[in-house]
C-alpha cells in the first residue's frame, strides 16, 4: 500500500507497510500513481515487464518525455527490490502472536483524587466524580496498587505511574507517601519507578516544586492556550476564570525542569478552530513541549467538534506545521506532540499494530482500588477487570482488548496511518460505536493529516540540513 500527497511544495510518497518516505519530483509521483492503480504491477517482475513501461508511456507520453518515464520506473524498480515501495504487508501474521502474549502490566493511572478545583466544561470525568461520587485515594488503596504492578510486571524493570485526577495535588501528601513507598521497594525487586503527576496547576508551590523536580520523569501540565480561550473552558467552579493564577507557576516549573521532560496540554473546541494559535501563545511563553488536543464531546455539547469542522482544522494543522518549520529555522523551534514522528525506529510492532495497552499492560485505578482498562473507561461497571484486593478477576475484558488492533477495526484496513495511530484510542470508539472494535472518525480525520504534516515537516527540515 502506498500513500501519495502534495504538502507545501512537497510531492511525498509514504510506503505504508515498510514505513519508508521518499520525496520525488512531479514525474516520479504520477509513475508511483499510476501502478498504484494497477495492483498487479507492483512485484518487481511486472514493473521490469516491458508492458509495464508501455502502459506508462501510453498514460504519460503527453505529459512527460519518453526516455525520462523509463528512468524514473528504473527508480521506482530499485525502490521496490530494496523493500522501500510497494512492500508486501508482512504484519498480519503476527496477529495471533500478539493476541497469545501474557498480560504484563507496566503503567498505571492511579486516580488518587476524583475531586477538582476547576469545573472545565469539556471534562470527561464531570469534575472528577467519574460518574460516581467524589474521593481521595487512601495511602492503603496507593500501595496496594504498586503491589499489584510489582507482582504483575514480570521481568520487565522499568514500571510507571501518572498520579492522575481529578486534581491529585489535592491529595498531595498520599502521592508523597506512595513515591516514596515505590522508590523503598524498587531494589527489593530490581524495579525502577518512572513516576509522572497530571495537574492543573492551582495548587502547584515551591515545595510541591522540589519534590516534582526530584521524584517525577514527567509531568502534564493542563493548560488551553490564550487567555480567553482558557478562561471560557477551564473556569474554577465561581466562574472566575484560572490563566492568571496558573500560567506564572506553570511557567517557573518548567524553567525549573530546564524545558525538559514536562509538557503543556491543551484541548481545543469548534470555539477555537484556530488553536495554532493558543500553540503559539504556548512557545511565546516560554514552552518547548507542548500538546494539544481536540476535544471529544456530543454532538449536542456546543462545544463539541463536527464533521464540517474538519476541513479548517487540516488548514489549521497545515497552517501550524509551516509556522513550526520556519520557526525552526530561526532557531525558535518547539515540540509538538502530534507532528514528532519517528521514521527511523518508532513503536515495536506490537505498539503498532495494537496499540497503547489499555486493559492488558496499562490499567486505570479508583481512589477505592478498582481496576479498569484505561481513565476513560472508569465508572463504566462493563468494564470493571478487578481491584487491589482480588486483583484481576474478569481476565476476559484484557482478552478483548488484546484482540483488538488494526486488523480487527474494518476501518483501519486501508488506512495509510494505521501503523501510526495503531487504530486510535478504544475509548472513543466504545463511546461512539458501542465497541472498541471501531473507530471514532472525526479523530481518524486529524490523525490523519497530522502524520502528513509530520512528514512533511521532517522532509523540509531535513532540506534545511542538507542545504546548509
Amino acid at each position: 500500500m502506498v500513500h501519495q500527497y502534495k504538502n507545501n511544495g512537497y510531492n511525498i510518497v509514504l510506503d505504508v507497510n515498510s514505513g519508508a518516505v521518499h520525496v520525488v519530483d512531479g514525474l516520479c509521483y504520477d509513475v508511483i500513481a499510476e501502478l498504484e492503480e494497477a495492483p498487479e504491477s507492483q512485484t518487481a517482475e511486472h514493473l521490469k515487464a516491458p508492458e509495464t513501461l508501455e502502459r506508462l508511456k501510453e498514460k504519460l507520453g503527453g505529459t512527460y518525455d519518453a526516455k525520462d518515464i523509463e528512468e524514473a520506473l528504473a527508480d521506482v524498480v530499485e525502490l521496490a527490490e530494496a523493500g522501500r515501495l510497494f512492500t508486501p504487508d508482512t504484519h498480519e501474521c503476527l496477529i495471533e502472536e500478539v493476541k497469545k502474549r501474557k498480560t504484563v502490566v507496566k503503567a498505571l493511572c492511579l486516580h488518587i483524587a476524583h475531586d477538582c478545583n476547576l469545573a472545565c466544561r469539556y471534562c470527561f470525568a464531570e469534575e472528577g466524580e467519574y460518574h460516581g461520587r467524589r474521593a481521595l485515594m487512601s495511602y492503603e488503596v496507593g500501595r496496594k496498587a504498586l503491589d499489584f504492578l510489582i507482582a504483575n510486571s514480570g521481568s520487565r524493570r522499568n514500571l510507571e505511574v501518572d498520579f492522575f485526577g481529578g486534581e491529585p495535588l489535592m491529595n498531595w501528601q498520599v502521592v508523597k507517601d506512595l513515591v516514596a513507598y515505590g522508590r523503598s521497594q524498587e531494589k527489593l525487586h530490581n524495579k525502577r519507578f518512572r513516576f509522572t503527576v497530571t495537574t492543573n496547576g492551582v495548587l502547584l508551590n515551591d515545595e510541591i516544586q522540589e519534590f516534582v523536580n526530584k521524584e517525577m520523569d514527567n509531568v502534564v501540565l493542563s493548560l488551553d492556550g490564550r487567555k480567553e480561550v482558557n478562561d471560557a473552558m477551564r473556569p474554577f467552579r465561581n466562574g472566575k476564570g484560572s490563566y492568571d493564577l496558573i500560567v506564572p507557576k506553570l511557567q517557573k516549573l518548567a524553567r525549573s525542569r530546564n524545558q525538559e521532560k514536562y509538557y503543556i496540554r491543551g484541548t481545543f473546541t469548534r470555539n477555537n478552530l484556530d488553536f495554532a494559535e493558543d500553540i503559539l501563545h504556548f512557545a511565546d511563553l516560554g514552552f518547548q513541549q507542548m500538546s494539544i488536543e481536540p476535544v471529544v464531546g456530543e454532538e449536542t455539547d456546543p462545544y463539541a467538534i463536527r464533521e464540517e469542522d474538519i476541513p479548517a482544522i487540516k488548514r489549521e494543522y497545515d497552517r501550524l506545521a509551516q509556522i513550526m518549520i520556519d520557526r525552526e529555522k530561526k532557531g525558535k523551534g518547539f515540540h509538538f506532540f502530534h507532528f514528532m514522528i519517528d521514521l527511523d525506529g518508532g513503536p515495536c510492532v506490537a505498539k503498532r499494530l495494537s496499540g497503547c495497552g489499555s486493559g492488558t499492560e496499562y490499567l486505570a485505578v479508583t481512589p477505592w482500588g478498582d481496576f479498569y482498562p484505561c481513565h476513560q473507561f472508569v465508572g463504566q461497571e462493563a468494564f470493571l477487570m478487578g481491584n487491589v484486593e482480588e486483583g484481576i478477576f474478569r481476565p476476559e475484558i484484557a482478552d478483548e482488548f488484546r484482540s483488538c488492533n488494526v486488523y480487527s477495526k474494518e476501518k483501519c484496513k486501508n488506512c495509510f496511518a494505521k501503523f501510526y495511530c495503531s487504530g486510535g484510542c478504544m475509548a472513543n470508539a466504545y463511546n461512539f460505536h458501542g465497541t472498541i472494535h471501531d473507530t471514532y472518525e472525526i479523530g481518524c480525520e486529524m490523525q490523519r493529516k497530522r502524520v502528513e504534516c509530520a512528514i512533511m515537516m521532517k522532509a523540509a527540515l531535513a532540506e534545511e540540513d542538507s542545504e546548509g
